[in-house]
């Protein structure tokens, strides 16, 4: 089966031998898989697989079930999925826990379905169940028009949250208030900090979904509200970052983190539950939508990766298998 590898931090087209599902496993026909932020770091040297997981980028795929463990018994050969992995989606082939394996809404092809897992989970573990975003709460997105922010917008509002969003350009901030949020933040010629504080009269926001990191830090805490929560998912401009811990006591915020790759299926599973119960639902009618930007073949996916270190997307990179 084709691979894509990772060989002195560049991509390559390789050879590898068919894969074989363990007992809780299910092997796919890779039909479209997402591209990501992570997938970029690892090939960088940067974000290493876990233990035991596929030395493949790639964290999401949708395609069609061609094998099955023998411990897996609410699927079946041909069902048509999408799935969250930990590695192994740049390819034809890739195996999936079966727990993490959803099925594709009504309406979604397989290169929008490609689009939903990493993002949909991310944003569902940290903006609801992690930093426990509630109706009529505000939350500031960072990133607003990346795949994780045009997803935590659609998320948000569709739970009755007022959003905010920073973004690197005036289309963007347009995107992101097409999409639904209610105020864009350009940050490269304004500063984010004054406009929170002028859109929220000096309260601050409640939630912040932050994937920058470095120099951020203090700034995000000057737009808190009390009682606020912080949540950080990448750390693009740094991991070092110097504060005043004072209003973090006067405040009562709550400061905290997440990754997801290296959790175990037993807890993935769970927000792959409540994905299915309470947001399935919303893809399905078309309330809720990957935004997909551009899609590569497998054999280009240093194109892929190009485009997404450029930061000129806005939305979803989707390889097609």
């Amino acid at each position: 089966m084709r691979v894509i590898e990772i060989n002195n931090q560049a991509l390559k087209l390789a050879e590898r031998a068919m894969l074989q599902p363990a007992a809780n496993q299910v092997l796919i026909k890779v039909v479209a898989a997402g591209v990501n932020r992570p997938d970029v770091m690892q090939r960088l040297g940067l974000y290493p697989p876990p233990p035991l997981a596929s030395d493949i980028p790639g964290l999401e795929v949708a395609g069609v079930i061609c094998a099955l463990g023998s411990a897996v018994s609410h699927l079946s050969l041909g069902d048509s999925v999408c799935a969250l992995v930990t590695g192994g989606g740049y390819a034809d082939y890739c195996l999936a826990s079966a727990t993490l394996c959803l099925p594709i809404p009504t309406y979604c092809s397989f290169i929008e379905a490609a689009g939903l897992p990493e993002t949909f989970f991310t944003v569902w573990s940290t903006l609801f169940d992690r930093a426990g975003l509630l109706p009529d709460e505000t939350v500031l997105i960072h990133g607003g028009s990346s795949g994780i922010g045009t997803t935590a917008i659609q998320l948000a509002k569709a739970f009755g949250a007022k959003v905010f969003v920073t973004a690197g350009s005036d289309e963007k901030c347009q995107f992101c208030l097409a999409l639904g949020a209610d105020a864009a933040i350009n940050y490269r010629v304004q500063d984010f900090v004054a406009v929170i504080q002028q859109l929220t009269n000096a309260q601050g926001v409640d939630v912040i979904l932050d994937m920058i990191g470095g120099d951020y830090l203090p700034r995000n805490i000057k737009c808190m509200a009390f009682d606020a929560r912080l949540i950080h998912i990448a750390l693009q401009r740094g991991v070092k970052a110097d504060i005043n811990l004072l209003p973090l006591l006067l405040k009562r915020i709550t400061l905290t983190g997440s990754t997801l790759r290296a959790r175990d299926d037993a807890f993935k599973a769970q927000i792959a539950a409540k994905l299915y119960q309470h947001v399935w639902p919303l893809v399905a009618t078309g309330q809720i939508k990957p935004i997909i930007h551009s899609t590569f073949k497998l054999n280009e996916a240093a194109l892929a990766h190009d485009l997404m270190e450029s930061g000129r997307h806005i939305g979803k990179i989707i390889l097609e298998i």
